[in-house]
């Protein structure tokens, strides 16, 4: 598009680049014109000549090829009078197709959007206990979120099971609401120069140790102590994580990518990068509400706590 060029030389260069084509293949086809032969008179043959007897002769084109060659020139011409094509010309029509977009964006609006909001005055955990709710949260997820989640939802290495209770942001409605929105980038620093190969080793079965996970106990008793030095700031003295900072729970055997030793020293050795894309801007609060109580629904999710009586009078 025109518009992300701001200097007028691109202008200029697409349209005397565009101009000179046209008029270039004008003239070799002109170029190209073959006398027509006389009745009764032979075609002369070139110096070409294949397989003994396959040969080239100075016989013209059909008329009907030739001027099918014409008639592209000329819709092209017209075309580039019509429609936008030569620089920032935008044509005698005016058609854009930033203001097509637009239209159909409209109208799919118009038509769309009382549907989606006729769920927004309602509470995330109301919206999931609707059966027409589910039916359009699913199909919106199954377009916008299992690429990464799976379409049952169940994730896959480094993409987050959104079926169970495990939550590394917190699986409350406003919270998956949020992620839904606003996205999320969660970091795990490499600390494999910080802790060598040995001390990775010890920290690893360490953490394997937290979930009862077979593990080797030397090796675990003095990882103990480089744990709390250099991981507990973010997965906490516990080791039960810290959802303000996405850190995951190491004491359940619930692994985003990979719950082995081997994988458990990658982590630890390179550090993880995950991102979360936001969506409020792609898709609309409409869209995001019915996707959270979609989410919410499938059976992780953490219901409100009951909201505190108001004191009795005195």
């Amino acid at each position: 598009m025109m518009q992300e060029f701001d200097a007028p030389f691109w202008s200029w260069y697409i349209i005397v680049l565009t101009v000179a084509s046209l008029v270039g293949v004008a003239l070799f086809l002109f170029s190209q014109r073959t006398r027509r032969l006389a009745p009764g008179e032979k075609a002369e043959q070139m110096a070409h000549k294949w397989d003994g007897d396959l040969v080239e002769l100075n016989n013209p084109l059909p008329g009907w090829w030739v001027n099918l060659f014409w008639i592209t020139l000329v819709f092209s011409a017209v075309y580039l009078v019509l429609y936008p094509g030569l620089g920032s010309f935008k044509g005698v029509l005016g058609w854009t197709s930033f203001g097509q977009y637009d239209a159909e964006i409209e109208k799919a609006k118009a038509k769309y959007d009382p549907i989606f909001n006729q769920f927004m005055g309602q509470p995330v955990e109301q919206v999931a206990a609707s059966a027409e709710a589910r039916d359009m949260g699913q199909r919106l997820f199954l377009t916008y979120c299992a690429q990464c989640h799976g379409s049952d939802a169940t994730g896959a290495t480094g993409f987050p099971n959104l079926t169970d209770a495990d939550w590394l942001y917190g699986g409350d409605a406003e919270t998956i609401k949020t992620s839904i929105a606003n996205g999320r980038t969660g970091m795990m620093p490499a600390l494999g120069a910080a802790l060598g190969p040995d001390g990775t080793r010890q920290v690893a079965n360490y953490v394997l140790s937290l979930s009862g996970a077979n593990h080797d106990a030397g090796l675990a008793a003095a990882g103990k102590p480089l744990f709390e030095a250099n991981c507990a700031a973010c997965h906490g003295a516990d080791g039960k994580g810290m959802a303000a900072m996405g850190a995951p729970n190491l004491t359940d055997k619930v692994w985003l990518y990979g719950g082995s030793e081997a994988v458990i020293i990658e982590t630890i050795t390179k550090g993880r990068a995950g991102n979360m894309p936001a969506q409020l801007q792609a898709l609309g609060e409409a869209k995001v509400h019915l996707l959270a109580a979609y989410v919410w629904g499938l059976g992780g999710g953490i219901a409100a706590a009951p909201a505190a009586a108001p004191a009795a009078a005195q």
